[in-house]
Parts: C-alpha cells; structure tokens; sequence
C-alpha cells in the first residue's frame, strides 16, 4: 500500500491527487510555536511506500519542515520516499554568474537526494543541466511538462493563436505546446538587467490583427510579460492573452501585466493561484503509478 502525505496550505490539490491515485492521504499536521520553530506530526505509522506533497513556492520555511517531514516519515516505517514537488525552487541559479555566487540548484537537490529516493516536478528550470537525475545525484527524479495541456487549452480558449515564448528559455514548452495543436509559435530576446528590470526584443514573425498568447514557465515579478506584451501591441496584436505553468505573481506582478494590456492570465495549479486554469492532477497521478 501506498500513501499521500500533505500539509494543510495544499490540501485541495492533495484531495484531488489522492482521489486519483486511489490512494489513501492523510495530513502532516503543524505547530508553529512563538520563535517560529514549528512541530509537525505524522500518522503514528506508515506504510514503506509514501509520497509527499509539497510545492516549494516561497520555499525557505518549508524546506525546514520537509527536511523534517522525511526524518519522521523513516522513523515511523516509511523505506520509499518520493517527493512531489509540483514547483520546486531554487532551479534557476543553476551556475555561478559572478565569481562566490552559490550554485543553489546544486545543493538543493543533493539536499533532497538525502531526504527522499525520488523527486517528480513540473517543468523545473533545466537549462544548464541536462536531467532532474542529474539535480537528484544518484536518485530518481522526474521531470514532468504542463506544455501540451496548456496548448491544448490554448487552442480551445484563442483558436489560431499565436504563441509567444518571452524569451529564448521559454523556446523549449512555447514549441512543445505549439506542435502538439498545430498552433504557430515564435520566441522573443530577453535582457535582464535587474530583478524589476527587462527588455524584450520582439522575433520577425508579423503579429498584426493577430491573438498572440504569451507563454512561459515561470511568471514571478510580471516585468517579462508585460514587456513582451506592450511590444506586441505596439505591431498591431488585436489582443495578447498569457499563460504560465508556474503562477508566482510577487507583489504587484499580475496589475504589472495587465496594465501593459494582458488581457486574461491562465496557470495551471502547481502554484495556488486566482489565475489556475489547468490541472496537473493527471500528470502528477501519471507519473506516481509508474515506477518510480
């Protein structure tokens, strides 16, 4: 038997995940005490198959209460360890930019690669490095893409769009997603000179009295897709919709975007948001009953 354990700010998706795997969940429970260490508590015992949920959005507290989830999950009669991280941080700084910087994504996944045999995602920053595997040395880790159900969904919502990757790491989902409904795809050029700071060079492909529907993986501070979309007018789109796997939106991201004439925002549900269109339940369920 195996079993689903979930913290109570996920439960909506942790009931949906369970209701498709069949398989019986059951909360971690948690105590916050007033220095700001927290208590968990687990079923008193469980089965040597077991899955945790846990979407790293906001990620330093959590990363805390995982590292200690997966203690007591080995002590209570828990042999397999699969984390599920539908957004996992840390992925972008994949490299040292400038000389002392930390490789986060490095230590990170060898910090999970002792804490569980396997890791499934949902479209993780890999652009440097070839495999989750490779982030999770020496366990199993899976990533999983939301491409093609956001480009079905797409083509559904804004038949005959045109789907627009803000920038060049976008290519690999925005042509996955295009192909997979016969939709017409192209990519910007993007320079980022700070975290709120971003210029965005706009491809040959003619956009005029055309849908153009942005499409990322990751939207955090909204400057990227609100650069791409005052652009993207400026040549005459009758309208720009945007789509995004992961729906970060710091701050004042998503009013960012619409002012500069997003009209409609989707995500799918890795990261619980108003914009969540798109479930990745069955691609999360998928991988879970395979072996993994």
């Amino acid at each position: 038997m195996s079993l689903l354990l979930a913290f109570d700010d996920e439960w909506p998706l942790a009931q949906a995940l369970a209701g498709a795997l069949g398989w019986p969940l059951a909360p971690i429970g948690r105590h916050r005490f007033p220095d700001g260490e927290t208590r968990l508590r687990l079923p008193p015992q469980l089965p040597q198959r077991v899955a945790v949920l846990r979407g790293l959005h906001q990620p330093n507290d959590k990363l805390a209460e995982l590292m200690l989830a997966a203690a007591g999950a080995r002590e209570l009669g828990a042999r397999h360890l699969t984390l599920v991280s539908p957004y996992l941080a840390y992925m972008r700084q994949d490299m040292a930019f400038t000389p002392g910087e930390v490789v986060s994504q490095r230590h990170l996944g060898r910090a999970l690669a002792a804490w569980f045999e396997a890791v499934v995602t949902v479209d993780p920053h890999l652009h440097r490095v070839p495999t989750m595997d490779a982030v999770v040395p020496g366990r199993r880790g899976v990533a999983l893409t939301a491409a093609p159900l956001l480009g079905g969904f797409v083509a559904r919502q804004v038949p005959g769009a045109l789907l627009l990757g803000p920038d060049e790491e976008a290519a690999q989902w925005v042509g996955v997603a295009a192909r997979a409904h016969g939709l017409d795809h192209a990519v910007c050029h993007k320079q980022r000179h700070g975290d709120h700071d971003v210029d965005v060079a706009l491809p040959g492909a003619d956009v005029a009295g055309r849908d153009v529907v942005l499409f990322d993986d990751v939207a955090s501070t909204g400057r990227t897709l609100a650069a791409a979309a005052r652009g993207v007018l400026a040549r005459g789109a009758a309208r720009v919709d945007a789509v995004v796997t992961h729906a970060l939106f710091v701050g004042d991201a998503m009013a960012q975007a619409q002012a500069a004439g997003v009209r409609r925002i989707w995500s799918t549900d890795t990261v619980p948001h108003a914009s969540n269109a798109v479930s990745v339940v069955p691609l999360l369920a998928d991988a879970l009953l395979s072996p993994v």
